[in-house]
């Protein structure tokens, strides 16, 4: 798979501070590639610099095989949406949408097109300022596929937004992905980049700390076991039968977690019942994207 977008040694100063630090990625074709980090980790940064918006201290990028140092050869095939979309509050979407067609030249029937597939054609005539926030940001991503692109880059498209709003995102990036276009979406919120990222750059504090296949990221860290016993006293018992085995847990209210592959799950059960302890949950969990994240920081939630 090609890479559409790519970083090497990427870097912004402002004066003393490192925003971002000799940034390394390759963002594949067709996929939908979360950019992770929290607040401050040099994400928003990093995309000024993709789009021409502010010129890298150091280092280069390449997006659709053009350098950053040449957006008028490649912003032609890139949409793009950062820090949320700013329209007239007392146009309707459909206005909206006719006036920034109109600046770029593009046909109005691509707007009639673009209302239909973000889902807002039966909210055309509303004004903008009438819409919920999750319409607000489909508007925007509406704006950003006006010239077609081949590639979509965007910046934090689910802030914000109610759970019902991030469904509509969500489904919308999917289709999008599904139609063949490379979406490049950043978000401090992992528990929506592990829904619909195939590949994940992972930041913080202005370096790349992994880039890669979703799963893989998951499989890498450990598989937990979750332990209850028919009394709570027996708790301890296993934490220590496990420990002995090499594996550490610890006792989180009711429940002892074990940081140890499926595998030892039944010497576990074996040795407890030779000890005499009922175990009535012994379930293997896997990490989430945000514990996973929080292991290669060594963060704390």
């Amino acid at each position: 798979m090609s890479a559409v977008i790519s970083a090497d040694n990427l870097t912004k100063r402002y004066g003393d501070l490192v925003a971002v630090d000799h940034v390394t990625f390759d963002i594949p074709a067709g996929a939908i590639t979360g950019f992770v980090g929290p607040n401050g980790a040099g994400k928003t940064t990093t995309i000024r610099m993709l789009l021409g918006l502010v010129r890298p201290s150091a280092g280069s990028a390449r997006i659709l095989e053009h350098p950053i140092s040449e957006p008028e050869t490649y912003l032609p095939f890139v949409g793009a949406m950062i820090e949320g979309p700013a329209f007239y509050p007392a146009l309707s979407g459909r206005e909206n949408l006719r006036v920034l067609a109109r600046l770029g030249d593009f046909p109005y029937e691509r707007v009639e097109e673009l209302l239909e597939l973000v889902g807002l054609a039966d909210r055309a005539t509303s004004k903008f300022k009438t819409y919920s926030l999750g319409m607000k940001q489909r508007l925007g991503i509406a704006a950003a596929l006006l010239p077609q692109p081949k590639v979509l880059i965007l910046d934090e498209p689910v802030n914000g937004l109610d759970p019902a709003g991030i469904h509509e995102v969500r489904n919308l990036l999917r289709s999008l992905a599904d139609s063949g276009i490379s979406i490049f979406v950043s978000s401090h919120i992992l528990s929506e980049l592990e829904v619909i990222a195939d590949h994940l750059v992972v930041v913080d504090h202005g370096k790349v700390l992994f880039q890669g296949a979703t799963k893989d990221l998951l499989a890498a860290h450990k598989p937990r076991l979750a332990v209850r016993g028919s009394n709570a006293s027996d708790l301890k018992s296993v934490q220590e039968l496990a420990f002995a085995a090499g594996f550490p847990g610890e006792i989180i209210g009711d429940q002892l977690v074990i940081m140890a592959p499926e595998s030892f799950a039944g010497e576990l059960n074996k040795a407890a019942f030779e000890k005499g302890i009922v175990l009535t949950l012994l379930q293997v969990t896997r990490p989430t994207l945000e514990e996973s994240f929080f292991e290669i920081t060594g963060g704390e939630k």
